[in-house]
């Protein structure tokens, strides 16, 4: 039987990881997985050698506080590779935790193919780590086809499969309408998936929420959350006796609800292209230690965080960064555009000209599980 290592690093990975072994396992049911991941592949019954939540941690200054950890971390999941002896590793996203590894199974192990899917950010900065992606990865997934000059040129195995969020999903239509009151609107929030992010925007949303609510009762106010993560922000949210706000994390309900959104806050990462392809007008948030953040703007090729605005080169969808990151400027942000229809309507085509233009032809997910099965 032909064998599969799973490596991700974070909640996002492991929900993109699931999709395409859950696609892989149509194509071929005759493999056995092992792997470094969270609830969404346990829920394929693949076994995790350890909890995600280990080795889930953001930024210059958490990464160097928990060094020791990491580098455990490392040497087990290697270990692990080794003993499993996989026909492929295949790793997912968290490039500073998943091709670590990859590099040093490949080291021990050069038989062992290695998979990566979604390429590191190189077009923003360290673009010369792409030099040395050559001696370790066999075939490296893109997200956007611009990407491929970067690994074209070094002559490294490319593909570019798109990117899954902007994928339409057909999924069955759940009635939630006992969750949430009819008569208000939704404003979609999302808070991050790192408890490192969540604990420092969680109470900046939630004074922005009391600020909505000061104004208007015409609100609710839905956390979209992973399953590890609900109880947490349900237990701030009951706590701080913030009103017409929930948490959600059923992955059906939640695209449902996010259709069903007239705005969306949310924090900076990948989950932007999702809101976008919901043809939801947004804002981006987000808030680091200044350490990290001046170590990051020293080190980045470009002028903002949104991949939509990095195309663009200009500010399509707001960015509140840093000091900006407060209750009230995300709440003057969100009532302006909601009292200007012009300006959601412009938000809204300019993000579709620019979907339109990076979109694949055809399924991420599907490509990636061909992709894979071609190499067993």
């Amino acid at each position: 039987m032909k064998k599969i290592f799973i490596l991700t690093g974070e909640p996002s990975g492991d929900k993109l990881a699931s999709t395409t072994i859950s696609k892989l396992k149509i194509i071929n049911p005759d493999i056995e997985y092992l792997c470094v991941g969270g609830s969404n592949l346990e829920s394929l019954g693949i076994k995790s050698i350890f909890d995600l939540k280990e080795i889930t941690y953001i930024g210059f200054t958490s990464v160097l506080l928990n060094i020791l950890k990491i580098k455990d971390k490392i040497d087990k999941t290697v270990e692990e590779i080794i003993k499993f002896n996989p026909d492929i590793l295949f790793s997912v996203d968290s490039p500073d935790f998943t091709l670590r590894v990859a590099e040093r199974v490949k080291k021990i192990n050069k038989d062992i193919k290695t998979v990566h899917y979604v390429a590191p950010q190189v077009w923003i900065w360290r673009e010369g780590r792409v030099k040395k992606f050559k001696k370790f990865v066999d075939h490296m997934l893109l997200l956007f086809n611009f990407e491929k000059s970067f690994f074209d040129k070094e002559n490294i195995t490319n593909t570019f499969v798109g990117h899954p969020l902007l994928e339409q999903n057909n999924k069955v239509k759940t009635d939630f309408s006992s969750l949430i009151d009819k008569e208000k609107k939704i404003i979609s929030i999302f808070a991050g998936s790192r408890n490192s992010e969540i604990n420092v925007l969680l109470p900046i949303l939630s004074e922005f929420i009391k600020l909505m609510n000061d104004k208007s009762n015409d609100y609710s106010f839905i956390f979209h959350s992973t399953n590890e993560n609900r109880n947490f922000i349900n237990d701030f949210i009951n706590d701080n006796k913030i009103k017409n706000s929930q948490v959600i994390s059923d992955e059906n309900i939640k695209s449902q609800v996010l259709n069903n959104s007239i705005f969306a806050v949310v924090k900076s990462g990948t989950i932007s292209l999702e809101i976008c392809n919901a043809n939801i007008p947004s804002i981006i948030i987000y808030k680091i230690n200044m350490i990290n953040y001046f170590l990051m703007k020293f080190l980045a090729k470009v002028r903002f965080a949104n991949i939509i605005n990095i195309i663009n080169n200009k500010e399509i969808i707001p960015e509140l960064l840093q000091n900006e990151c407060n209750p009230k400027e995300i709440f003057n942000s969100v009532n302006y555009f909601l009292n200007h229809p012009d300006l959601i309507k412009s938000q809204l085509e300019s993000i579709k000209k620019t979907l339109n233009d990076i979109k694949s032809d055809s399924s991420s997910t599907e490509k990636t599980a061909k992709i894979l099965s071609d190499y067993l």
